[in-house]
C-alpha cells in the first residue's frame, strides 16, 4: 500500500482531478466542466464532491495525504486568499482554502496553477533531474513559477514568476495589467490569434484570411498548421513568438543563471517553429548563455540530457515541458506530500 494524494487542476472551462500514489502512478483521473456562470459556491460543493468520491475509492491504497489545488490566479500563501483571478469571476478576495477545507474536513494547500505545472515538471518532467528550474506556460495567457531547492520559490507575496508581464516592447501593444509591450502580448495563444488578425486586415496573409473565413473557431493552432506547411505570414508570427521569448528567457538567465528553463502551456506544441529563434536571441542578448550553452553540434532544443558533462562545465537548458496539460495535475498532487517534510 502507498499513500496519495488528489490534485486538482481548477480552470475557467474545465476542472480536472486526479488521484496520485507517492511513488507517482496516476490512480485515477476526470474531467468536469467549470460551472463558473453558477457561481463560486456552486463550483466548490461540485469540486469537493469529487474530490471525495475520488478518495473513498482509492483509500484500500494507503492514506490521503491532503488535497493540491492549483488555480489561475494570485494567491495570498498565508491566508489561502485568491487575490486575484480573471478566469474565475467573483471569486477575487475569498478566503477559497478556507471555503475547501470546511466542505472537505481535510487539509487543502492552494497553489497558482503555472506554479503547480512547474512543480510538475520538476517531480516527473523535463526538470526531474535538477532542483533549481523556472518555466513558462504559454496558453490564453502567460504564466510561471520558479522552483529553488526542489521547493517552490514564492517570493515576499506568493507573486513571484510572472514572467508574462516582463516588457520585450516598452512601446509595444498595450496590456490589460496597465503596461505596454508585456511578453503576454506577444507569445501567448490570444496573441497569436491577435498577430493572426493583424495580419488578415493589413491584407498581407491571405492564407490566414482563408484559415480564418472557414473557421468560425479560428484559434493558434490553425495559425500553426499554416506555418508548418510554409505559409510565410505565418511562420512571421511564430519568429516574433521565439523574439519575445527569447528576450525574457536571456534576462532570466542573465538574473537567475539556473540549470534548467523548461516551455510549457499548449503554444508549447508550435516549438518547432518558434525554438529556433530563442535560441539565436539568447546568444545575441545573454553572455551567460553564451557560455554555458550546450557545445557547438548538439541541439540546443534537445540539450537536456547533456547539462552536465563530468568533469566539464554546467550547461544551462532551455527545452520544451514534457507532461502536457498534466503537469499541474501532477504539480498540485505532490503539493502534499512533500509539504509533510
Amino acid at each position: 500500500m502507498h499513500n496519495f494524494s488528489i490534485g486538482v487542476d481548477l480552470g475557467g472551462t474545465n476542472l480536472r482531478i486526479a488521484a496520485v500514489d507517492e511513488q507517482s502512478r496516476l490512480l485515477e483521473k476526470i474531467t468536469l466542466g467549470t460551472k463558473v456562470a453558477l457561481g463560486k459556491d456552486h463550483v466548490i460543493r461540485d469540486m469537493s464532491g469529487a474530490i471525495r468520491s475520488l478518495g473513498g475509492k482509492h483509500q484500500h491504497n494507503g492514506s490521503l495525504l491532503g488535497i493540491g489545488i492549483g488555480v489561475p490566479g494570485i494567491i495570498d500563501m498565508k491566508t489561502g486568499m485568491l487575490r486575484e483571478s480573471p478566469n474565475l469571476p467573483g471569486w477575487a478576495g475569498t478566503p477559497v482554502q478556507q471555503e475547501i477545507e470546511q466542505q472537505l474536513r481535510t487539509r487543502v494547500i492552494l497553489e497558482n496553477d503555472a506554479n503547480a505545472a512547474a512543480f510538475g515538471e520538476k517531480w516527473l518532467g523535463a526538470a526531474r533531474d535538477v532542483d533549481d528550474m523556472a518555466m513558462l506556460t504559454l496558453g490564453t495567457g502567460v504564466g510561471g513559477g520558479i522552483v529553488l531547492g526542489g521547493r517552490i520559490w514564492h517570493g515576499m507575496t506568493g507573486m513571484a514568476g510572472e514572467f508574462g508581464h516582463i516588457t520585450v516592447d516598452p512601446e509595444g501593444v498595450p496590456c490589460p495589467c496597465g503596461n505596454r509591450g508585456c511578453l503576454e502580448r506577444y507569445a501567448s495563444a490570444t496573441a497569436v490569434v491577435r498577430m493572426a488578425r493583424e495580419a488578415i486586415a493589413n491584407n498581407v496573409a491571405p492564407g490566414l484570411s482563408r484559415a480564418a473565413n472557414s473557421d468560425p473557431e479560428f484559434s493558434a493552432k490553425a495559425v500553426y498548421n499554416l506555418a508548418i506547411q510554409g505559409d510565410e505570414e505565418a511562420r512571421k508570427i511564430f519568429r516574433r513568438v521565439g523574439h519575445a521569448l527569447g528576450i525574457v528567457l536571456a534576462d532570466l538567465v542573465n538574473a537567475l543563471n539556473l540549470p534548467m528553463y523548461v516551455v510549457g502551456g499548449g503554444v508549447s506544441s508550435a516549438w518547432e517553429a518558434f525554438s529556433p529563434v530563442i535560441f539565436e536571441e539568447l546568444r545575441r542578448r545573454s553572455m551567460v548563455y553564451a557560455a554555458t550553452a550546450p557545445p557547438s553540434g548538439t541541439s540546443e532544443a534537445q540539450g537536456a540530457s547533456a547539462q552536465v558533462e563530468p568533469g566539464g562545465p554546467t550547461r544551462t537548458v532551455i527545452t520544451r515541458a514534457l507532461l502536457g496539460s498534466d503537469a499541474g495535475l501532477y504539480g498540485a498532487a505532490r503539493l502534499p506530500m512533500v509539504s509533510r517534510t
